[in-house]
């Protein structure tokens, strides 16, 4: 676990900044099985005008021009926010083993909260989960930029 923090953190100054961009701070790293950070990402879908361009495929994407293959099994998954559909999905396809995530997402998640998209026994491929790491920190940085924009 205390390498998923560490990992974690890093995912976490991606998240800060999406606070430059005016986008909602979620940040993601991929990771390969030798430790190696073969993507990152950060929400730009206000700097993009993109509605896909969520952290999580964001880092996938950049995992996968490094990797030169969609298939990214032997990776993990870090983000501070708790994957939405889309994002499951995408790390479905990308055939992605492990997820780790800060920050429940109780409105979209669906990675156990609203759905559990991740671990759906109807689907070909399912992932393990680990929920929950530096919750607070990342859902304090969540909780202050939406304060700010109410």
């Amino acid at each position: 676990m205390a390498e998923f923090e560490a990992r974690m953190s890093e995912a976490l100054v991606e998240a800060r900044a999406c606070l430059e961009t005016g986008d909602v701070p979620v940040g993601a790293l991929v990771i390969a099985s030798d430790g190696t950070v073969i993507g990152r990402g950060r929400n730009e879908r206000e700097a993009t005008g993109d509605p896909t361009a969520h952290a999580e495929v964001q880092a996938i994407r950049a995992a996968a021009r490094v990797t030169g293959h969609w298939q990214l099994t032997d990776t993990t998954l870090i983000v501070t926010l708790e994957p939405c559909a889309m994002c499951a999905g995408a790390i479905l396809a990308a055939r992605i083993p492990v997820v780790v995530f800060g920050a429940w997402d109780e409105k979209a998640g669906a990675a156990g909260s609203v759905h559990d998209l991740l671990r759906d026994r109807r689907l070909p491929h399912r992932v393990e989960v680990h929920p929950g790491v530096l919750e607070g920190e990342s859902a304090q940085l969540l909780r202050g930029f939406f304060s700010a924009r109410r």
